[in-house]
């Protein structure tokens, strides 16, 4: 058995000024186009003209994927469209356990995964630097989590000072998540611990704050916003969220290394 191309494809945060080459390319040398309708609508119009699009609402990763392997084994090259990097909370695993469950595991070879820009980096360059030291990401759905396991990370990440970005923050079905993981930060982190929001980055309506912990509304976030907490070093450097890599503990004022500071 053969399988036509089939690349699954991180867009980037929605500008077509952050679509790599390599995902454009990939899209141009596609005859059919799969994906959840938000993000194929992200797909510049010229990419998407003249190309089958197979479209599905929110719910359907399964449909839509199984609906891809089917066009690419019919012999169509098909691309699998993601929002941000499609290894990453998104579509890329997906398709290759579909393939395992088929029976077509040798055919996960002919995947090809294109890298795009995610969604954590797109909303830290919009902070400032937020991300120059260790951080953990955890998203707050619960659809294919345990709550209590997402618990867990988030309690392990904070208590070891990691900055924390939390992907899919609050929806109307699980209001309270993000109040729950905002009281456990409280309880390892100062007031003033800066939390940075960032909502449709890089899209329209794009919307960019910086709030202390004490101070954060959760309900100024909904499921297109990414809200990162800061560390214990976290500060504000002119309005920019930044955490400090350490440079300036171990170099002196003249960029000498301070004496008895180690690699």
């Amino acid at each position: 058995m053969t399988i036509a191309p089939l690349r699954v494809v991180g867009l980037g945060p929605g500008d077509a000024a952050l679509l790599t080459p390599q995902a454009r390319a990939a899209i141009a040398g596609s005859d059919c186009i799969v994906g959840y309708t938000l993000y194929v609508e992200l797909v510049p119009a010229e990419l998407r003209h003249g190309r089958e699009v197979l479209a599905t609402g929110m719910m359907a990763e399964m449909d839509r994927c199984n609906a891809a392997i089917d066009a690419a084994l019919a012999g169509r090259a098909t691309c699998v469209v993601c929002s941000g990097d499609p290894g990453v909370y998104a579509m890329a695993g997906l398709v290759f356990e579909l393939l395992d469950q088929r029976g077509l595991a040798r055919l996960a070879h002919a995947v090809e995964v294109v890298p795009g820009v995610p969604a954590l980096c797109g909303a830290a360059a919009l902070l400032g630097a937020p991300l120059m030291h260790d951080f953990a990401s955890v998203s707050l759905s619960d659809l294919l989590t345990p709550w209590p396991v997402i618990e867990r990370r988030l309690e392990a990440a904070l208590g070891a000072d990691f900055v924390v970005v939390i992907y899919n923050p609050r929806s109307r079905r699980r209001a309270d998540h993000l109040e729950k993981a905002l009281a456990m930060a409280a309880l390892h982190r100062g007031p003033d611990t800066p939390i940075g929001l960032v909502r449709q980055a890089y899209r329209p309506g794009q919307q960019v704050s910086v709030t202390p912990l004490a101070a954060f509304d959760p309900a100024d976030v909904d499921m297109l916003s990414i809200v990162i907490i800061g560390n214990g070093t976290t500060t504000m450097v002119g309005g920019r969220m930044v955490t400090p890599r350490g440079y300036m503990d171990k170099y002196a004022p003249n960029g000498t290394r301070r004496q008895g500071r180690g690699e």
